[in-house]
């Protein structure tokens, strides 16, 4: 079921693997009252829905709660899997019921986190698992564009295959503003590794930074758990990491 939170004040290196989330909050230009009605003055429609489109483990939901954290507003989170799980001709039913919860403690984000699992391009699947996938989606376009971009609501949405995204998700007034949540850089690697390391005993000849070098391509869920499995062994034995443990 969706789960409504506020947004946790999440420590920014916990994030450095995708976007500071100050950075991206103000991008989104996240809706206050004085915000709604200059906007609204002139105009101009505030951004409904942002794709976070990235690799897993990049973290996109660690960035989201980040940003609920920075803009301190309640957000509700659900999977895309749990629209569709378990019964037939539910999905349209807790769509409807997500917004009408965000309606009503705007303003908001709504996450909806591996949307492809229910947004994926219609007619491409066979049986009614599929009908009831399409019947959610179309759902979820409805709800979007029943309610105005002033209104204070944020969509964010993530996914790790936009490729296979239906376009009318993607349409103007929908997620038509896309952020790359991609693997960390060595600086991001360095910053992780100090996040996930700091409640671990390292020998003296542990650098982060060479690890750091020795890792492109790691996610932060991967160098997480390249610290955890290097620390079960010498866990066990009560010793402390050393560097050939963790570069073997």
């Amino acid at each position: 079921m969706d789960s409504m939170e506020k947004g946790p004040n999440k420590p920014h290196t916990d994030t450095t693997a995708a976007t500071n989330p100050n950075t991206l909050t103000n991008n989104l230009n996240f809706p206050d009252d004085d915000l709604v009605e200059r906007f609204t003055a002139v105009g101009a429609r505030m951004p409904k829905g942002v794709l976070l489109v990235g690799p897993p483990g990049t973290g996109k939901t660690l960035l989201v709660k980040a940003i609920g954290g920075e803009a301190g507003v309640p957000f509700f989170s659900i999977s895309g899997s749990e629209f569709v799980e378990m019964f037939v001709n539910v999905g349209a039913s807790r769509v409807r019921d997500l917004f009408m919860k965000a309606k009503e403690n705007a303003p908001c984000i709504v996450f909806v986190d591996e949307i492809d699992d229910v947004g994926r391009q219609r007619g491409t699947g066979i049986g009614g698992g599929n009908d009831e996938r399409e019947q959610t989606l179309n759902q979820l376009l409805t709800e979007m564009d029943g309610f105005e971009g002033n209104t204070g609501i944020i969509v964010i949405a993530a996914t790790n295959r936009a490729d296979i995204l239906d376009s009318a998700l993607l349409r103007p007034g929908r997620f038509d503003r896309q952020v790359i949540v991609d693997v960390p850089d060595i600086r991001g690697r360095t910053e992780i590794l100090k996040v996930h390391g700091s409640n671990k005993k390292f020998d003296d000849d542990v650098s982060l930074d060479v690890i750091a070098m020795r890792t492109p391509g790691f996610s932060g869920a991967d160098l997480a758990n390249l610290l955890n499995e290097a620390a079960i062994l010498p866990g066990l034995a009560k010793q402390v990491l050393a560097n050939h443990m963790l570069l073997k």
